[in-house]
């Protein structure tokens, strides 16, 4: 393992992107940063810039508007990255899925790694969410590895 997979594994940086809703989520994401429970002391950093970060975090329910905003930050975002939806809302719409503008959830816009249910989720469980993501990450980086290995001695 380089030491750029290191950096990656034990340093994620995150970017958050709400889309809307009851700001639930996006208040027990941001609590994430509070003394409670310290992200950062596990080296979790919440960046602005979405070509700085590994993870994107999306909380609420996407929406006809800001679909096209969502699928270009994932689209800054480098590879290898990963996705966390956060809540009901980001998964399947939540109270908001009969609306005439919500789409389903976040995985029709973007891949997902990771749902963290719940309305609103604890962020215990939103920390492990991003953890969890950051192993799928680390399995699909050696995958890739070893699939390019088998090409190469082909």
């Amino acid at each position: 393992m380089n030491i750029i997979q290191k950096s990656r594994i034990k340093s994620p940086w995150v970017v958050h992107f709400d889309c809307g809703g009851c700001n639930a989520c996006d208040i027990e994401i941001l609590a994430c940063l509070t003394p409670i429970y310290d992200v950062e002391r596990f080296g979790i950093i919440n960046v602005g810039n979405p070509k700085h970060a590994d993870v994107l975090v999306v909380s609420g329910a996407v929406n006809n508007r800001n679909k096209r905003v969502l699928k270009n930050i994932y689209d800054q975002i480098p590879e290898p990255k990963a996705v966390v939806a956060v809540g009901a809302c980001a998964a399947t719409g939540g109270i908001f899925s009969e609306c005439y503008n919500v789409l389903k959830g976040v995985e029709h816009i973007v891949p997902v790694d990771v749902f963290v249910s719940g309305c609103s989720p604890k962020p215990e469980a939103i920390i492990d969410g991003i953890f969890k993501a950051l192993e799928k990450m680390n399995e699909r980086e050696k995958e890739k590895k070893q699939k390019s290995k088998k090409e190469q001695e082909k």
